[in-house]
């Protein structure tokens, strides 16, 4: 199965203005493109979510963009969306109606599932991070508050989609900073999505907000995002946030496998693990730790054939040098590919 994303469920809800979002304007180019992946024979799952405060949407058109507290949002102080406003209790309801409705737009054009995003700093997760979520009310304060937001989003998206819909949910495992989501509370989160009907939780970490490199282990996102970066101002910025937010962490095979295997044995549903499957061997330890599926993503964009090389050779290597040029392509023209391999995309 592979995973359109970012599907954002409002327009209001993208991060960037060239992202997609769920509305009848887009039905006949969207199906059409199912269509062409579904005679592969592949099924096509779309990731939903949305930004919340962190976004530099240049065709917002709210007022300010809306997360569960008051705050800055760094990402849009170069685009003129410097700050965050708390949702009140009206808008939460809105906006886990939007959630709804774009699950149903999506099983209508053919999506055979969705994964909904609670994870890397966007909108669900400002919610169930306590970094970004400083509510007092019923929906901010001890865990099961801060989930309540996500679980309603995933009640409406059920009630949307149907009982036998299959449905995903990405979470971080944790922010990766001071303050924000540990590890320990992530088995309570994925106990918690399971109870409301989630039926496969897919285990990543870090946030695109605070801790990106948590994520993308390896060489450092920086040089390329101010290579690509066409905002004068927001170059600087990423240079002067570099320090701070994108930290060193040396690639290694299965980084996330010890945490992610702690949620495998706490919970019944389907888990499906990320984070640094580039071998053979790799995938059958993952296999053997009772996971479900394994999500990749550099590896496929360095081989998209690795899955049948990794089955047709036991000792297969896949060769990604985990340099991440590819993901900070991800706003340039022609999109992601990988660098060192560009005939992958001709």
């Amino acid at each position: 199965m592979t995973t359109v994303a970012y599907c954002a469920a409002e327009a209001d809800g993208r991060i960037h203005e060239n992202m997609m979002y769920m509305h009848e304007g887009i039905r006949p180019e969207l199906e059409h493109f199912i269509r062409i992946l579904h005679a592969t024979g592949t099924k096509v799952s779309g990731q939903l979510g949305h930004a919340g405060g962190f976004t530099k949407n240049r065709e917002f058109e709210g007022k300010r963009p809306l997360g569960p507290s008051k705050g800055i949002n760094a990402l849009g102080l170069a685009y003129g969306l410097p700050r965050i406003d708390a949702m009140t209790t009206r808008q939460i309801g809105e906006r886990v109606e939007i959630f709804g409705r774009a699950a149903t737009f999506m099983k209508s054009v053919g999506f055979d599932a969705i994964e909904i995003h609670f994870g890397h700093g966007y909108g669900i997760s400002q919610f169930i991070s306590p970094k970004t979520n400083k509510r007092t009310d019923e929906y901010g304060g001890p865990l099961v508050n801060r989930m309540r937001f996500g679980l309603e989003v995933l009640d409406a998206v059920r009630k949307s989609v149907g009982d036998d819909y299959p449905l995903l949910g990405k979470i971080s495992m944790t922010d990766g900073v001071a303050g924000g989501v540990t590890y320990e509370d992530s088995i309570e989160i994925a106990a918690m999505l399971e109870s409301g009907g989630l039926d496969v939780i897919v285990c990543s970490g870090g946030t695109s907000s605070m801790n990106p490199m948590l994520l993308f282990r390896g060489d450092s996102l920086v040089p390329g995002l101010i290579k690509h970066e066409k905002n004068v101002l927001m170059k600087l910025g990423i240079k002067l946030s570099a320090p701070l937010m994108f930290r060193s962490y040396p690639y290694e095979e299965t980084y996330f496998l010890e945490h992610a295997q702690r949620i495998r044995d706490r919970v019944q549903c389907g888990v499906c693990y990320v984070g640094g499957v580039c071998t053979g061997d790799s995938i059958r330890r993952v296999m053997r730790g009772g996971f479900d599926f394994i999500q990749l993503g550099r590896a496929l964009i360095f081989d998209p054939d690795f899955p049948k090389h990794a089955q047709a050779r036991p000792g297969y290597k896949n060769g990604c040098s985990h340099c991440n040029q590819c993901a900070t392509l991800i706003e340039a023209p022609g999109g992601i590919y990988c660098v060192e391999r560009p005939d992958n995309f001709a």
